[in-house]
C-alpha cells in the first residue's frame, strides 16, 4: 500500500458492542471507507484492505470469517475483551492480529490496521503476554526455543525480540537506529533461519509457541 492511498476497512461485528464508536474519524486520514458486515458474512465478500473483527468468542467468530473470505489475502484484526491464552494464541497462529479490549486505544488500532497492510501481525500488551505465556508452557514442557535462538545473529537476535512485541520494521529501524530496509533484509534472513513464511510464524517459533520443527534453508 502506498502512503498516498486510503484504506477501506470491513468491521465484521460477531455480538457484543463495537467498543470505539468515535473510530474512524469522518475526517481519519488513513480509512476512506468502512463497510460494516455482520454475520452470515456477504458472498463475495466486499473488496476491503483490511478487516477488523469484533467478537466476544474468537474462538468461533475467526474461523466463521476466515471461511467467508475463501483464502483471499485480505488481513484480519481481532478485538475482542477474551484474553485467554490458547484463544489469543490461536488467533496469532491463524495470522491475525489481536487487540484486547481495555488494553488498546484508537490510535493503537488505526496503527494495527495501517500495519496489517504491509503484512505485519500486530498485538495488544495483554495479547503480546499471553503468546509470551504460551512460550513459557512450552518451554516448561521441554521444547524451549533456546536451539534456535542459536541461529541467529545478535542483531537478528535483537530484531526479533522486538518483532515479538508488536513493533513494525520502521519502529524497529528507529529504535536500532537502522534503515528500514536493513530490517526488512534482516527479517529475511531470520525467516529463512527459522524456517518461517513471515513475521507471525518466526514470532510463534521464537517465543517457543509452536512445536514445528523449522527448515533450515542453505
Amino acid at each position: 500500500m502506498r502512503s498516498s492511498q486510503r484504506l477501506s476497512v470491513a468491521l465484521a461485528r460477531a455480538g457484543g458492542d463495537w467498543p470505539h464508536q468515535d473510530w474512524p474519524e469522518p475526517e481519519d486520514p488513513h480509512v476512506a471507507r468502512l463497510v460494516r458486515v455482520r454475520p452470515p458474512y456477504p458472498r463475495p465478500y466486499p473488496g476491503v484492505d483490511v478487516t477488523v473483527l469484533s467478537c466476544a468468542d474468537p474462538g468461533a467468530a475467526l474461523p466463521e470469517l476466515l471461511k467467508a473470505l475463501d483464502g483471499r489475502s485480505v488481513p484480519v484484526i481481532v478485538v475482542s475483551p477474551h484474553r485467554d491464552t490458547d484463544v489469543v494464541v490461536e488467533a496469532f497462529r491463524s495470522g491475525a492480529g489481536y487487540l484486547v479490549e481495555g488494553d488498546h486505544c484508537t490510535h493503537m488500532l488505526s496503527s494495527a490496521v495501517l500495519a496489517a497492510t504491509v503484512g505485519h501481525t500486530y498485538l495488544s500488551p495483554a495479547a503480546c503476554a499471553a503468546v509470551r505465556e504460551a512460550a513459557g508452557r512450552q518451554s516448561a514442557a521441554g521444547d524451549a526455543p533456546e536451539r534456535l535462538r542459536s541461529l541467529l545473529s545478535p542483531r537478528e537476535t535483537q530484531i526479533i525480540e522486538l518483532l515479538s512485541t508488536g513493533l513494525g520494521a520502521q519502529e524497529i529501524g528507529l529504535r536500532l537506529r537502522l534503515s528500514e530496509k536493513t530490517v526488512r533484509n534482516n527479517l529475511s534472513n531470520i525467516y529463512a533461519k527459522l524456517g518461517a513464511r513471515g513475521g507471525t510464524e518466526a514470532v510463534l517459533r521464537w517465543l517457543g509457541a509452536t512445536g514445528t520443527t523449522p527448515v533450515l534453508h542453505s
